[in-house]
């Protein structure tokens, strides 16, 4: 009895102190935020509209989630909440235009990742209802002025279609800002490099990629057949056909409302993906795109925009110079291509977008457009520029407050607002930061 009683004694203290874990983890955890109740003006800021002037000691006014006024001389409700933001700078929210976020949590946990389906032939995953508003990662990518991403799925061959996504809300539904934004294809590399870590010979490669290429012919040719089938459904003596949601989420593709996102890096893949997008009547977005810059008059005239992805990277191939991929973003707004600048697709890298763009802006892309590449032309990209991108009466009030210049690192986001609402801007690096901040404190106090 005494042994079974001294056990519970030593188990009590133990399971009291992991509910006491469980409770301040989850008491320190940012808590989406309420619907905005009343206007709320930030005043004295330097406003950055990026579709207009940069306006210094301005105003932005913001009324059930839309902003309602921007300049000098505007006029504030008088039940507006005032916030004085002097000194301080103010910003649309960033847009990550090609993430994984929501879909993808720890890369060792299988059970933490949704960011890729089995097979090759997913166009029916929608990435919007596989979000997880609980992610770790979402608060962290605000606190880096992230205030939507084009979450996206990445397996296969056609991966699904990807969703703007906000970075706060309790249900995916509540997250969802547009769905879909386009269908993404992981193109298949078109030229063979021989490797002796490689497995395949090269016709066993070339029979691999036209195989590839030859099912995703076949997908859009069964969806058009689909298509067809369906429609006659209409007409007396035509059989039913079984919904197949595979072709169904095809159709917005073949009626050109939204585009096809391709993965492409290397020359042959993007002029591959151009001339497959020409034959099929589907709009076309590039994705990655570091070769981008050998065809800008073909991507000029076509009219077809190119995501950057992750510029603070390498060049692909040893003979080229180190700042081919920094260069990249100058290159295509000289050539007068639609671009934006995505980061890492990690998620857990989203925080480092304006390091991206920062990047770029070193080497021959303005600062100016650099801001634009993730904000207004970002959301051009992604189709959502009626809505945000931009500070200006009408649209939604996601606007971020900063201590400084947002592109320069050592500034900080201050407070991000999204679609009015007042984000909590508590997040588990800030909580680590205390964490060891006071471990240290407490080590110098036993000195």
């Amino acid at each position: 009895m005494n042994k079974k009683a001294n056990r519970q004694n030593r188990i009590l203290p133990l399971f009291t102190l992991h509910l006491f874990a469980v409770f301040m983890l989850m008491a320190s955890d940012p808590i989406p935020a309420p619907k905005q109740k009343k206007p709320l003006a930030l005043t004295g800021g330097t406003i950055y509209t990026v579709s207009g002037p940069v306006i210094p000691n301005g105003t932005v006014v913001f009324d059930k989630g839309i902003i309602t006024a921007v300049g000098t001389n505007v006029t504030i409700p008088a039940d507006a909440e005032r916030i004085d933001i002097s000194g301080k700078s103010v910003y649309p929210g960033l847009i990550d235009s090609y993430s994984t976020m929501g879909l993808k949590e720890i890369g060792s946990v299988r059970g933490t990742l949704d960011h890729s389906e089995a097979g090759d032939m997913n166009s029916n995953a929608r990435a919007e209802v596989a979000v997880h508003p609980e992610s770790k990662l979402i608060p962290v990518a605000r606190s880096g002025g992230i205030t939507i991403t084009g979450t996206t799925p990445v397996g296969g061959l056609i991966a699904g279609t990807s969703a703007a996504i906000l970075m706060d809300g309790w249900t995916w539904e509540e997250m969802t800002l547009k769905a879909p934004l386009g269908l993404t294809v992981n193109w298949p590399t078109m030229i063979y490099t021989a490797s002796p870590f490689s497995r395949q010979t090269k016709e066993e490669w070339m029979k691999d990629r036209d195989a590839r290429l030859k099912a995703l012919n076949d997908a859009f040719a069964a969806a058009r057949a689909y298509v067809i089938a369906k429609r006659a459904e209409q007409s007396k003596g035509i059989p039913r056909h079984d919904t197949d949601l595979r072709w169904e989420a095809l159709i917005p593709v073949l009626e050109r409302k939204i585009p096809v996102w391709v993965n492409a890096n290397e020359l042959t893949q993007i002029q591959a993906a151009i001339t497959w997008a020409e034959k099929e009547n589907v709009r076309l977005i590039i994705v990655g795109g570091r070769d981008a810059w050998r065809i800008t008059n073909q991507l000029k005239a076509k009219n077809i925009p190119v995501i950057v992805t992750d510029v603070l990277s390498s060049p692909s191939r040893r003979w080229e110079e180190y700042d081919l991929v920094y260069s990249l973003p100058g290159k295509l707004k000289e050539a007068g291509i639609l671009f934006c600048i995505s980061g890492d697709t990690d998620p857990s890298n989203a925080r480092n977008l304006n390091h991206h763009a920062a990047t770029a802006a070193a080497f021959g892309l303005s600062k100016e457009d650099a801001l634009k590449a993730v904000t207004l032309d970002a959301a051009r990209v992604l189709g959502i520029d009626s809505l945000v991108g931009s500070i200006e009466p009408g649209k939604q009030a996601t606007v971020l407050v900063v201590s400084g210049d947002i592109l320069e690192l050592s500034s900080t986001v201050e407070q991000v607002y999204i679609q009015g609402k007042t984000v909590d801007m508590r997040n588990m690096h800030k909580r680590l930061y205390d964490k060891y901040t006071e471990k240290y404190r407490q080590l110098k106090e036993t000195e």
